[in-house]
C-alpha cells in the first residue's frame, strides 16, 4: 500500500484514523518497505478479466465526477508495470472526464470483480493520445469486440494502488458469467434427456 497511502492518507485522513482507532494498523502498513506502484502478475491477470470500471476526476469547480466505463473483457490494457490504457469511443458527447483531466490530470479508479468479491483501487495521472500523435500505442489499445472508431486513448500513469476489503461487495454476475457457470449443468441435463429418450425407446421396443 506504500505509495497509495502516501497519496491518500493526508493529515486530515490520519487524524480521523487516530480518532477511530485504525491509525496504528495503517501506520505499520504505510511504513518503509513495498512501494506498490508497479503492477504485478496478480494485478495484470485481474485487469484482463474486467469489463468495466469507475473513474473519478475533479473539475475546475472542485466537484468530483465519477464515470462508469465498460467494454469487452480486458479492454483496459496493461501497457507496462506502471501504465494502463484504454480506447475512448464516442458516447453522449458530454466530455466531462476529458475536460476535467485537461485541467487536473489526477484520477482515481476502482475495478471490481463482483463474483469473487475483489476490488482494486488505482490512483493515476492521465495522458491523452490520438491516432495522429501515437499510432503504435493506439494500436495496442484495440480490443476485439469493441465497436466504432476510437477518438483518443487514455493512458493512466500509476501513482499507487491498493487491494480493497471484500466485506461489503455483493456478488453479481453478468450474462456471460452466468452462462459459463450454467454450461456444465446444461450439458448434464442434455445428456440425461438423451439417456432418458434412449431408455424410453428401449422400453417401448420391449413392449412391442
Amino acid at each position: 500500500m506504500g505509495r497509495f497511502s502516501q497519496v491518500a492518507f493526508t493529515p486530515a485522513v490520519k487524524a480521523r484514523q487516530t480518532e477511530n482507532g485504525s491509525r496504528g494498523v495503517y501506520a505499520r502498513v504505510a511504513g518503509p518497505g513495498e512501494v506498490r506502484d508497479q503492477l504485478g502478475e496478480n494485478e495484470e491477470a485481474f485487469l484482463a478479466e474486467r469489463d468495466s470500471f469507475y473513474m473519478a476526476s475533479v473539475g475546475s469547480t472542485g466537484w468530483p465526477y465519477i464515470q462508469h466505463r465498460g467494454g469487452p473483457r480486458g479492454f483496459v490494457r496493461v501497457l507496462d508495470d506502471r501504465t494502463l490504457g484504454f480506447s475512448d469511443y464516442r458516447g453522449n458527447k458530454q466530455y466531462i472526464s476529458l475536460g476535467n483531466v485537461s485541467g487536473d490530470d489526477r484520477v482515481a479508479l476502482i475495478f471490481v470483480d463482483y463474483p469473487n468479491r475483489a476490488r482494486l483501487k488505482v490512483l493515476a495521472r492521465v495522458e491523452i493520445i490520438t491516432e495522429q500523435d501515437d499510432p503504435q500505442t493506439m494500436a495496442r489499445l484495440v480490443v476485439d469486440g469493441q465497436k466504432g472508431v476510437a477518438e483518443r486513448g487514455f493512458l493512466l500513469h500509476i501513482e499507487g494502488f491498493d487491494w480493497n476489503c471484500p466485506r461489503h461487495i455483493t456478488p453479481r454476475y453478468t450474462e456471460d458469467e452466468i452462462r459459463e457457470r450454467l454450461t456444465p449443468l446444461m450439458n448434464e441435463l442434455e445428456a440425461l434427456r438423451a439417456e432418458n429418450a434412449r431408455l424410453r425407446a428401449a422400453a417401448a421396443a420391449v413392449k412391442t
